[in-house]
């Protein structure tokens, strides 16, 4: 599992991987057949991932993720299970991607109309916050309006600016978070997933083999995965600032002519 590092992007070498316990994979009993292909080997009834094979994985979807960035399109986190809540929010919030940390709910993007109207309800809350509206109202409904907001707040608060469809999802977990999994694939979006040794890694398109169970790991691969993100969107600025540059000095140039 430890080899040369070459050619890998910063931020990825198997030191690191092994550190963060990447390679630890389920019982023997658990395991996924198709997964196969990223076993390194069993030590004492549980298997482990070949790490070489985890970084050249971790290498194309951070590339993968990078253009999609690039591109200007939003990339939704998904992370549903304890370990990973607080790490996913924090790493979506740097790079002002959507996230869905509390639960998944049945249809969030294949019924995407539906959501957008609980999420303008929340905004019509504000409002009536806002406005001084909810104080002319009696105890109780405040405290309805009140609890009705958190709910929504908790559920969809991390896709509260999400006015379309996103292009990508990043997954933790790709067993648990099913439901995403089948919902993105059904609308044709793109996929990228830590896949533990109990999953298929065909249910995604961009397939990450390693530990999706402990924090150390779950950090390090979604830090990569949202360095990649943060280098897409500062290229993409780039351009832009630089297309702006050269607009603005061939108009200078044309008065000069003039």
């Amino acid at each position: 599992m430890q080899s040369e590092n070459n050619n890998k992007p910063a931020g990825i070498n198997i030191p690191d991987l092994l550190e963060a316990g990447v390679h630890f994979g389920h019982l023997r009993s658990k395991w996924d057949p198709k997964m196969a292909p990223y076993i390194f080997m069993e030590k004492n009834g549980i298997h482990l991932i070949d790490l070489n094979k985890t970084a050249a994985k971790l290498e194309e979807a951070a590339a993968a993720i990078k253009s999609v960035a690039r591109s200007g399109k939003k990339i939704l986190f998904v992370a549903t299970k304890k370990q990973a809540k607080e790490i996913v929010t924090e790493c979506a919030k740097r790079v002002n991607m959507p996230y869905v940390t509390d639960r998944w709910l049945g249809g969030m993007l294949t019924n995407f109309a539906t959501v957008r109207k609980s999420i303008k309800k929340m905004s019509v809350i504000d409002k009536m916050n806002a406005d001084g509206t909810v104080t002319n109202m009696a105890k109780r409904e405040r405290l309805m309006l009140s609890r009705e907001r958190e709910k929504l707040e908790r559920m969809l608060g991390g896709i509260n600016d999400l006015t379309r469809l996103p292009a990508a999802l990043f997954i933790i977990d790709i067993k648990k978070e099913h439901i995403a999994v089948a919902e993105a694939h059904k609308l044709g979006l793109i996929s990228f997933g830590i896949v533990d040794t109990n999953s298929d890694p065909h249910q995604v398109d961009f397939a990450i083999p390693g530990n999706d169970d402990a924090t150390k790991s779950i950090a390090l691969i979604t830090t990569i995965m949202t360095n990649a993100i943060e280098e897409g969107l500062n290229e993409r600025k780039k351009s832009k600032d630089d297309v702006e540059e050269s607009a603005v000095n061939t108009e200078q140039e044309t008065e000069a002519a003039n």
